[in-house]
């Protein structure tokens, strides 16, 4: 999953500072962002008023989308650093390519964790010959000093845990839940749930008090803590809480996604993560030069090359962005 932007602004992330100890409200609707030569996401993180949860640092919501006449998702070879990027579906197939040989169809509620690491490349496609709708989430995950530069890799889980309630359905897609612990490998501590919720189930979902927490809507109407949120909203619930309520008020799905704030400030620029300028401004310069993140082998077409850096310098700061 990339960042297509073609004039990428710079979001300076971390820090618990910015981090509320008691329990908030922050409803966001995103904005639309081209992915692609087809595809439009919702962009919900970082936002203006917030840039990370816990190390979760970018959320994109698309669809669901009718792709029957269309090519669907077409993403070309882009470069990742000091970062994972978590691919979840709820509709429709994404073939996944990687600068370390990896090749893999990611299928409907199938895990795709990609760890970058020092550098890795990798291109995203809807297959020739795919389903007619395309709906799922893309995730990065800010990695730790003591872990950024680890090696790249590619973990595909088509079986994770699920727990199951009367009227819901939790699937774990990183992290533990109620129990249940993901197969995907972690950095730090932080939790990824795929909730489907029946018309009319009212219930409390568990939570970690030294997390903070976010809802993404992924479809229907849910009632999360009194508010309801419609598909491709995020609400940030803050930390100090040790459940939340969910009220389906449709049948509906959510991402639940909390973790232990992120106590390093970080630049995230482009689809870079790094810590000063100068590495970010080296990293650019190596992927245009075609150094150091390797070739993904077998995509039909050019790769993208990075944007121009802005005029002053990329400088990390907080976890909270501009309030509106």
């Amino acid at each position: 999953m990339s960042n297509l932007d073609v004039r990428p602004q710079e979001a300076t992330c971390g820090g618990r500072q910015d981090v509320s100890a008691e329990p908030v409200h922050e409803l966001n609707a995103g904005r639309t962002v081209a992915l692609g030569e087809s595809t439009n996401v919702r962009r919900l993180l970082p936002n203006l008023g917030r840039r990370m949860i816990g190390a979760w640092c970018f959320v994109d919501h698309y669809g669901p989308d009718d792709i029957a006449d269309e090519p669907g998702m077409q993403v070309p070879p882009h470069p990742h650093m000091g970062l994972q990027t978590v691919s979840w579906l709820h509709d429709g197939h994404v073939f996944h390519r990687d600068s370390v040989g990896s090749q893999q169809l990611i299928r409907p509620r199938e895990l795709g964790l990609m760890t970058s690491g020092a550098a890795i490349a990798h291109s995203e496609e809807s297959p020739r010959d795919h389903d007619a709708i395309l709906h799922g989430a893309q995730l990065w995950v800010a990695l730790p000093e003591r872990d950024r530069h680890v090696s790249p890799r590619f973990e595909h889980h088509p079986n994770v845990p699920v727990v199951t309630a009367r009227g819901l359905t939790a699937t774990v897609i990183l992290g533990e839940f109620d129990g249940a612990l993901s197969p995907g490998t972690t950095y730090s501590p932080l939790v990824g749930v795929d909730i489907a919720l029946r018309s009319g189930t009212d219930t409390s979902l568990p939570l970690e008090r030294d997390f903070e927490y976010a809802v993404l809507s992924m479809s229907g109407i849910v009632e999360v803590d009194g508010e309801d949120i419609g598909p491709g909203s995020l609400l940030y619930l803050g930390s100090g809480r040790k459940e939340v309520r969910v009220r389906a008020n449709t049948d509906g799905g959510l991402m639940l996604l909390g973790g232990e704030p992120f106590g390093e400030k970080i630049i995230m620029w482009w689809n870079f993560i790094g810590r000063t300028h100068d590495e970010i401004a080296e990293a650019r310069a190596q992927w245009n030069a075609d150094e150091r993140f390797g070739t993904v082998h077998g995509y039909d077409g050019e790769r993208l090359l990075a944007p121009s850096l802005p005029a002053g310098p990329l400088i990390p700061r907080g976890a909270a962005g501009r309030k509106r």
